[in-house]
C-alpha cells in the first residue's frame, strides 16, 4: 500500500478565517519502508504570518514573497497524493487548510483524490489516554530522535511522524513485516510466507519446573482462602 505521511505549516490557527499555507512537507511509504520519493515546497502565501506562528515555524515573510503560489503546484500536488492513504498528526486542521486551498482553485475536498486518511492524534489518544500526544512526547515515548527538531519543519516533521507511525503499528501487520530480514519481490513489495506447514515444537515441563508451579497455585490458593476456581473443579471431580 502506498502511504504518504504529510505535514504542513501556516500563516496562523484559521483556514476559514483567511491563514494560508506556507509549507507542505510530504514522505511516501510502501510496504512500509520510505521510499525517498518526497515531495516539499514553500508557498507565498500572500499575506504575512502571524507573530505566534512565526514562533513556531520561524519561516520568515521575507523568504516567501518570491515563491510560488499554492495555485501554480496544485496539480503537482493533487498527482503526487493520488489514491494513497494519507497519514497526518491531528489532521482535521491540515485537511482543513489543504481543503481551503483547493476551494480557492476550484478543486474538490481533498478526499476525492486520496483512499483514506489516518490521523495519529486519534491514535496516539487510544494507544495512551490522558498522556500528552503531541509530536514531540510520541518521538519521546517511542524513542525517535527528534534532536534537529528546534522549530517546526514540514518536511521534518513529516519524516519525524513517519517513524512514529511505523513505531505506533508496529505489531499490527504481517509477523514478518519488521523483521528486518521480510522476503520482498524484486519491486519491493512484501512477499506472503506460506507459514501453514510449518511445525512449532511442543517443549513439556521439566518435574522441578512443575513443583515450582504447583507450588505458586498452592500460595494463590492460601491467599483466597481456598476459593481458587481451579481447587473447586478439582473439589468438584
Amino acid at each position: 500500500m502506498r502511504q504518504i505521511v504529510l505535514d504542513t505549516e501556516t500563516t496562523g490557527l484559521s483556514a476559514e478565517g483567511g491563514d494560508r499555507i506556507i509549507e507542505l512537507g510530504c514522505v511516501e511509504l510502501y510496504a512500509r519502508k520510505l521510499t525517498g520519493n518526497n515531495l516539499h515546497f514553500y508557498f507565498n502565501p500572500e499575506r504575512d504570518s502571524h507573530e505566534d506562528a512565526l514562533k513556531v515555524h520561524g519561516i520568515s515573510n521575507e523568504f516567501l514573497r518570491d515563491k510560488p503560489k499554492f495555485a501554480e503546484l496544485t496539480e503537482e500536488i493533487l498527482d503526487y497524493l493520488s489514491d494513497a492513504e494519507l497519514i497526518i498528526h491531528n489532521a482535521a486542521f491540515d485537511i482543513g487548510f489543504l481543503n481551503k486551498e483547493l476551494e480557492r482553485v476550484g478543486k474538490k475536498p481533498l478526499k476525492a483524490y486520496v483512499s483514506n486518511v489516518i490521523d495519529t492524534l486519534a491514535m496516539a489518544k487510544e494507544m495512551f489516554p490522558g498522556k500528552r500526544n503531541s509530536l514531540d512526547a510520541l518521538c519521546d515515548r517511542l524513542e525517535v530522535d527528534n534532536s534537529g527538531r528546534t522549530l517546526h519543519g514540514a518536511l521534518l516533521d513529516a519524516e519525524l511522524l513517519a517513524d512514529v507511525y511505523i513505531n505506533m503499528t508496529r505489531g499490527q501487520e504481517a509477523l514478518l513485516i519488521d523483521a528486518g530480514d521480510a522476503q520482498t519481490d524484486a519491486s519491493g513489495v512484501l512477499v506472503q510466507v506460506d507459514l501453514s506447514g510449518f511445525v512449532l515444537p511442543v517443549i513439556s515441563a521439566n518435574e522441578q519446573e512443575m513443583a515450582a508451579h504447583e507450588e505458586v497455585l498452592t500460595q494463590m490458593d492460601k491467599s483466597s482462602g481456598g476459593k481458587t476456581i481451579w481447587r473447586q473443579l478439582a473439589a468438584a471431580h
